[in-house]
């Protein structure tokens, strides 16, 4: 009896141990009970944020807390928690860009209500509400990005200005004040993001490599890749800064990259303003910026001594000059007795912007070879200037 007894309880408490957080994956249970510890007399708002989740909603919650600063398992509330993450799917729910999210991006950049150390405001529902206007309409995430982007700094009214309070301010303090730091204008900017579905976190470095200062910015995850850009845009990946983002020094903490993450990873965000934070995870990207520096260096060059030149093939020299009129042959380059290159040009079902293209140096002379209606051999001749030339060639 006593045996049966023993078996009955032993099976009640596996029971009990797997029913313990219903509707969340295994893998987080045992951070869920860290955290919990952690809250202390606020575990009762953190548990009650687990428990009152909707289903869809419990791994989110549970990745959320998983990873959540010890200063936030002590303060926050369940509703905060629970508003926060609502709002977050609702995003989800209404833009296809967000739909379309795996998971691990958007627990990472889209859920969290934070990216620094920033004071923890509740901007969830405001944000959401605020912007959604600007990227309703909007088709693509890189539509929903450049209208937000344009958009942000007259909704908000909160412009670049040293004489801010402090570096770190929370997106109302920046929005009481009316001004920010280049870290609190990433903080507003990544938070908007966020409001609407888009992923974005705070990139970053302590210092310049000439040991200048600090400066952060903004990333935005487009299509499976991360591009930069700020508060005040210039476009994907262009800014003033990135001649001296491409000479970070990536083993060398103080003049690294980095790009700000929720879920823990091999090192930390330095802060400048209290480098014995060690909370706020990051990821080291400093190689991905020396990369774009170098590619941007490389286009500098080949555009002071080369020039594009499109070249389209018609039916004959009495044409129309329509999309219809259009013949797909095959065009060989030429310089002397070398190939520079090849390629197919567009026939009449391509779009019309689908032109072959060339990247040659000026101030040569190249042929364009091609076989011609019937098989016979044509050869066009080209002296390439210092401005962009469109060559015409004829099939017949």
């Amino acid at each position: 009896m006593l045996r049966t007894s023993l078996i009955i309880l032993s099976v009640l408490l596996a029971l009990t141990a797997c029913n313990k957080y219903p509707n969340v994956p295994k893998e987080y249970h045992s951070l869920l009970d860290v955290a919990i510890s952690k809250a202390g007399q606020n575990s009762v708002e953190i548990k009650k944020a687990i428990e009152s989740a909707p289903a869809h909603q419990k791994e989110a919650i549970a990745y959320l807390i998983a990873f959540m600063p010890e200063r936030d398992l002590l303060t926050l509330n369940a509703d905060f928690i629970l508003e926060n993450t609502d709002y977050a799917f609702m995003a989800r729910e209404r833009y296809n860009w967000a739909k379309s999210l795996p998971d691990s991006i958007f627990f990472n950049e889209v859920l969290p209500y934070a990216s620094l150390n920033e004071r923890r405001d509740n901007w969830r529902k405001d944000f959401f509400e605020r912007f959604s206007k600007y990227v309703e309409n909007c088709k693509t995430v890189t539509e929903a990005i450049d209208s937000l982007n344009k958009n942000i700094r007259d909704e908000l009214m909160v412009d670049y200005n040293t004489k801010r309070e402090k570096p770190d301010q929370s997106p109302y303090e920046s929005m009481e004040q009316n001004m920010a730091s280049c870290s609190g204008l990433s903080i507003l900017l990544t938070d908007a993001f966020r409001a609407v579905g888009i992923p974005s976190r705070i990139g970053g470095t302590p210092n310049w490599h000439d040991k200048r200062g600090n400066h952060n910015w903004n990333e935005v995850w487009v299509d499976g890749e991360w591009f930069f850009t700020e508060y005040y845009p210039s476009g994907f990946n262009k800014s003033w800064f990135l001649a001296d983002a491409g000479k970070a020094i990536p083993n060398n903490p103080r003049h690294a990259i980095y790009a700000s993450s929720w879920k823990p990873s091999d090192t930390y965000f330095p802060l400048v303003w209290d480098l014995d934070i060690k909370y706020v995870h990051a990821e080291n990207v400093s190689e991905r910026y020396i990369r774009l520096y170098q590619e941007a260096e490389a286009a500098k060059k080949i555009a002071q001594s080369h020039v594009r030149v499109k070249v389209m093939m018609f039916k004959d020299n009495v044409c129309t000059f329509q999309g219809d009129d259009r013949v797909a042959v095959n065009v060989d380059v030429f310089c002397n007795t070398d190939q520079i290159g090849g390629g197919k040009t567009a026939g009449p079902k391509q779009d019309m912007n689908d032109v072959l293209e060339f990247v040659l140096e000026k101030n040569k002379i190249y042929n364009f070879n091609y076989t011609g209606d019937g098989g016979q051999m044509k050869s066009i001749k080209l002296h390439i200037k210092e401005e962009p030339q469109t060559l015409k060639l004829y099939y017949k």
